[in-house]
């Protein structure tokens, strides 16, 4: 039976393919892409073989790529680095085919695309999944910094070992034959063995090849944030002809990418985590020939009245016709002066694989009456010997689906505290326990990992006030907006704003950032995919002053 992993290309699909690249012959063993490499190529092997060899592993050979068979993954579609090194065996003819070619290949060619990118997604699951290897991070499980790191390459699906100083003795051999010591820490070692000293996120993303340079000209659109809204709108833009570039501060998902199962999303009966779906619309968006890029946070915005301008970190500026905003919500820090001491050792925001061994056995706290909050309570509880559901509230039922309701009443591990408060939290170096008041009776409970999904906050703080928004920060749109609000200009005289559109014509909110909306998957998904059209409507009346170029 043929591993879907490496599939054989028929001849129809070969010949198709070798109208986008060139044929090479390889007389002797001969590297043709190494681990690091941004933009590497694609190769289909026509005669001979290609080992595909692992540099942290003493290069072992991962797989041998034969006759028909073709190399790559999904690092193809963006810029992300090449993770292996690849070696045309001695006597091996190749089809050499580069990334900007085979994105076109796969935009035409259906049957082609469904065979590159199923096989592209499984090898990406199973380096991930069940090799060990990639870059090493070092340092401490109690380190902030550290855990900042670690959820920014779990998140992105980059592929990296931790070890944990605090208990692994192969951390304090590295430190020592590095010549460094804990003050040093968190370093990154890759392949070559070069070691980066408590690198930034920014740092790391180039290093990886998430974070991409961009032409400097006026795109289409630019939809920042890279939450289920963003990404549907990215896949419908790039779908349509658009030319469109998608920018996020951590990673894809948003909100939704730090669900360990969605079960009520269209499509997907057994659930599917919030990280695979977005990576699969990450990919998706790419395949379409959208440029995402990670971490560009949003800064301030310029209308000039012929376009907009972003500012965003990273000294990017980035010039667009038209804009989407889709930044989300971040939850909220629990009111508690000392919560900063706890976050990353012990306090989160997300309930991830990650988590899994810290919660092993131990009593955990979930605060939140929302889905997020039910999805994480459940998944904690797979593993924790005890999870304390700490609601303000007195209905569980009041913002969560039912079917999260009748689960966590089920669990027998799973302990739900109404009309209940955290109010201190109590540990050295780590969180110890927390204590509880209900109702005004207060008791302290030996819970050492906390997760809190409260009051979720819109990120609009770079709008500065050039649209519309509510006291709280949340965008209006379409109706909403009064009519003392609306930008003076052609496009508003002669039209009111669309369902999705700002104060400004051509600005356009979705999900979670936009007033009044379902703070749902679904609900953002199908934001993202129907503001396209009004993209389509603007950019029909958009007629600039100026040459844009």
């Amino acid at each position: 039976m043929t591993d879907p992993r490496f599939p054989e290309l028929n001849q129809r699909q070969i010949t198709v393919l070798r109208n986008y690249g060139e044929i090479e012959s390889f007389s002797e063993d001969t590297r043709v892409f190494s681990q690091g490499d941004q933009y590497y190529d694609f190769f289909v092997v026509m005669a001979g073989a290609i080992s595909i060899e692992d540099p942290y592993n003493n290069n072992d050979v991962v797989v041998v790529h034969q006759k028909n068979e073709f190399s790559g993954d999904s690092s193809m579609l963006s810029t992300r680095s090449a993770q292996f090194h690849g070696i045309a065996k001695a006597n091996t003819c190749l089809l050499r085919i580069t990334p900007t070619k085979l994105k076109e290949a796969i935009a035409r060619y259906s049957d082609i695309s469904d065979v590159l990118l199923n096989a592209f997604l499984l090898r990406q699951q199973t380096v991930l999944n069940e090799f060990s290897g990639g870059m090493k991070l070092i340092g401490s499980g109690n380190s902030k910094q550290t855990y900042a790191i670690r959820d920014f390459m779990e998140k992105n699906h980059l592929w990296y070992t931790f070890l944990d100083v605090d208990t692994s003795s192969e951390a304090i051999e590295l430190l020592e034959n590095f010549n460094l010591n804990k003050e040093d820490l968190p370093i990154l070692i890759n392949s070559e063995a070069k070691v980066c000293q408590n690198p930034s996120l920014d740092q790391l993303a180039r290093y990886a090849g998430v974070l991409m340079d961009f032409e400097d000209k006026v795109f289409d659109l630019l939809v920042i944030g890279a939450g289920p809204a963003g990404l549907a709108a990215s896949v419908y833009a790039a779908s349509e002809g658009l030319n469109v570039v998608t920018i996020d501060s951590k990673a894809p998902g948003g909100q939704a990418g730090k669900s360990s199962k969605i079960e009520n999303y269209l499509g997907f009966p057994t659930g599917i985590s919030g990280s695979e779906l977005a990576n699969r619309a990450y990919v998706q968006a790419q395949k379409f020939g959208c440029n995402i890029s990670i971490p560009h946070q949003a800064e301030s915005v310029e209308h000039t009245g012929d376009y907009f301008i972003l500012k965003a970190s990273n000294d990017k500026t980035i010039k667009t016709k038209a804009l989407i905003a889709a930044t989300g919500a971040n939850y909220r820090q629990l009111p508690i002066d000392n919560i900063d001491k706890y976050e990353g050792s012990g306090v989160y925001y997300s309930a991830t694989g990650m988590n899994i061994s810290d919660c092993t056995d131990e009593l955990v706290g979930v605060v939140g009456g929302g889905n997020s909050a039910g999805q994480a309570a459940l998944f904690l509880a797979d593993h924790a010997r005890e999870v304390h559901v700490i609601l303000r509230g007195g209905d569980l039922g009041a913002k969560m689906s039912d079917y999260l309701v009748q689960r966590i009443e089920a669990a027998e591990n799973i302990f739900v505290h109404l009309h209940t408060q955290v109010t201190a939290l109590n540990g050295t170096y780590h969180l110890e326990s927390l204590v509880l008041n209900t109702q005004g009776e207060e008791k302290e409970i030996g819970i050492s990992n906390l997760f809190t999904f409260i009051g979720a906050r819109p990120c609009t703080d770079w709008l500065k006030g050039l649209v519309a928004t509510d006291e709280r920060g949340f965008i209006y749109t379409g109706p909403g907006i009064k009519e003392d609000n609306l930008y003076k200009c052609e496009i508003f005289r002669s039209r009111k704003p669309q369902s999705l559109e700002t104060s400004i014509p051509g600005f356009f909110a979705v999900g979670d950032v936009r007033k009044g909306s379902v703070k749902r998957v679904a609900s953002a998904v199908g934001e993202g995919s129907m503001a396209i059209s009004q993209v389509h409507q603007f950019l029909s009346e958009h007629k600039p002053t100026e040459v844009v170029q």
